[in-house]
């Protein structure tokens, strides 16, 4: 009996032990939220806590509070809504942050603002130096010109109001640009000028360039705008890059967004964001592709992947290509010409060969592969690229993906399912083209094939969501409303609602989805136990506002591993 006695004993006593010990004490804790976590097994809660950057426990209130200690720091949610925080699936970073340097045409109505704007740019600046800027659209102006091709207008005005300095503007979509007249004379435009592959000089009907260069042809002007580059410093071209970065940064935050997915960085690039992870400098968590040609890549990929720099901040793990490119500036690769420009099917801008090769590299380094795809045409080929690699491998969780995905044909739509393949796709995207996507696709290529988010979702397709900034703006609130209306905020013009998601698919597109995406799932995209805690605090409901509400939705907190990164004041 004495022997069942201390045998007892002996094993109530690591109970008795742990009993005593202190509760695990929390770095934060967040009460008093109305929290959406996006995870299946504790779809909401009231209450956070955090050690490290990571969440250790999630409940209600009286659960939570007993994590709390002496050095706890409380943060009060009264009651807002919060989730995790909006992760953005496809955009470009250092692009962003330049487009808040430079000229930017987004919010521009007509031509003449930008002739305006450049002009006074050209005030402040010394003959020879270059004038950049982008976000112009032909097709979402409010007036229509007289002298135009395709939309385009003429140089001449431009050429007036800078004729000491060269211009080179980029079209939002940044499958075009539009040059003055002195970028073209240092870039040898003449009438002689020939088409590249994959790209077109805009010529009027006597032959002569009228100042825009779609695709291929962008690297006309490029040339010799790196030429001018080349005559800055390193030290200089680097802290304007830097600004760029920490604008981008700010920016992000501001919109709620705490990771980001970059949609092509350099080699340089990469280097740069490693570092400035592991300095401790990055405040938003970067996943980005690498983008460069199939030569280049080649024997030069030892480096990849760069996995959680930083602790989280920083990965690139995936190459980025593309075949084709965007319909605003008939770039767009289609199985049928297109309506308002017949017998042209639009640009195969690199080649089906050179992304069959980056195709097998990434396949051989256990890489992502993340193709751009716009037309019917282009997807289809991509598809056809994943389905010869794909199927053929024991691994069935790749997860290449489709950047874009924009326009398809209904019997390829299966295939994204088959082959597992993400769609990569971009919400607002859908409702900022709709005034011209009729008239260049027709009514039933654009009701069964454009922005097909409900046919993908019926079949079982993982979509990653986001902006594509700076294309579009950052607005995750922005890109949520199209995404679950498919209405333009202006006009209230509504493309083929039939389309739309829910508000849980979409919420779950710009956060679980995108982290499914980016095989960063174990750590991001849903408020659970062990994840990091990325939290976005929100003034309205998404998942109960009306659709009126969402576009009234403010960002109060952007929480990044635990820590407040943005109030709003």
């Amino acid at each position: 009996m004495k022997n069942k006695t201390k045998l007892f004993l002996l094993l109530l006593l690591p109970l008795f032990l742990w009993s005593c010990q202190e509760q695990e004490q929390a770095d934060t804790i967040l009460i008093n939220g109305s929290f959406y976590t996006v995870a299946e097994k504790t779809p909401t809660a009231k209450a956070i806590a955090v050690k490290g950057e990571r969440i250790i426990a999630i409940g209600d209130i009286t659960s939570i509070e007993k994590f709390k200690g002496k050095n706890t720091k409380t943060i009060d949610l009264k009651n807002q809504f919060a989730m995790p925080g909006f992760i953005e699936g496809h955009g470009h970073f250092s692009g962003l942050g330049k487009s808040m340097i430079n000229l930017n045409f987004l919010a521009s109505e007509n031509w003449q603002e930008i002739v305006d704007m450049v002009a006074e740019k050209a005030k402040t600046l010394k003959p020879g130096e270059w004038i950049e800027g982008r976000g112009w659209h032909q097709e979402k102006w409010n007036t229509v010109l007289e002298r135009q091709v395709h939309g385009y207008p003429y140089h001449d005005d431009l050429s007036a109001v800078s004729p000491d300095n060269p211009v080179i503007l980029y079209h939002a979509s940044g499958h075009g640009l539009f040059a003055n007249q002195k970028a073209m004379e240092l870039a040898g435009v003449n009438s002689e000028t020939p088409d590249p592959s994959g790209g077109s000089v805009v010529r009027s009907n006597q032959g002569e360039a009228i100042g825009v260069f779609e695709e291929r042809a962008m690297t006309i002007i490029r040339s010799a705008y790196q030429e001018y580059l080349n005559t800055i410093s390193d030290e200089h071209k680097y802290d304007l890059w830097l600004e760029g970065v920490e604008l981008a940064q700010k920016e992000c935050l501001e919109n709620g967004i705490t990771s980001f997915q970059d949609a092509g960085s350099s080699y340089l690039e990469v280097d740069r964001y490693t570092k400035l992870a592991e300095d401790g400098k990055m405040d938003v968590r970067l996943w980005a592709m690498l983008r460069h040609s199939y030569t280049d890549m080649k024997g030069n990929l030892d480096g990849l992947p760069v996995i959680n720099a930083g602790d989280h901040y920083f990965t690139c793990k995936a190459i980025k290509s593309e075949v084709d490119g965007a319909l605003g500036a008939f770039g767009a690769w289609l199985l049928r010409a297109y309506d308002d420009k017949p017998h042209f099917v639009g640009q195969n801008t690199t080649t089906i060969e050179e992304v069959k090769n980056i195709a097998t590299l990434a396949f051989e380094n256990d890489l992502q592969l993340c193709v751009h795809a716009i037309g019917d045409r282009a997807n289809r080929e991509v598809l056809n690229i994943y389905e010869n690699l794909l199927t053929s491998s024991e691994n069935k969780d790749l997860r290449w993906r489709i950047e874009h995905a924009q326009h398809l044909d209904p019997a390829d739509i299966p295939r994204f399912k088959e082959l597992a393949v993400i769609a990569s796709m971009q919400g607002i995207h859908c409702t900022s083209d709709a005034p011209f996507v009729v008239k260049r696709l027709g009514e039933e290529r654009s009701r069964l094939g454009a922005y097909p988010w409900r046919s993908l979702l019926d079949n079982g397709v993982i979509i990653a969501n986001g902006t594509d900034a700076p294309v579009e703006d950052i607005s995750a609130i922005e890109c949520f409303y199209a995404s679950v209306t498919r209405k333009r905020s202006d006009s209230g013009l509504e493309f083929f609602p039939e389309q739309r998601m829910t508000r849980a698919e979409a919420i779950y597109s710009y956060t679980l989805g995108n982290a499914f995406a980016a095989f960063e799932e174990k750590d991001k995209g849903s408020l659970e136990v062990g994840k990091l805690a990325d939290i976005v605090v929100l003034s309205k409901d998404l998942t109960t506002c009306s659709d009126g509400e969402i576009l009234d939705t403010e960002v109060l907190y952007t929480i990044v591993g635990g820590k407040i990164k943005y109030q709003k004041k």
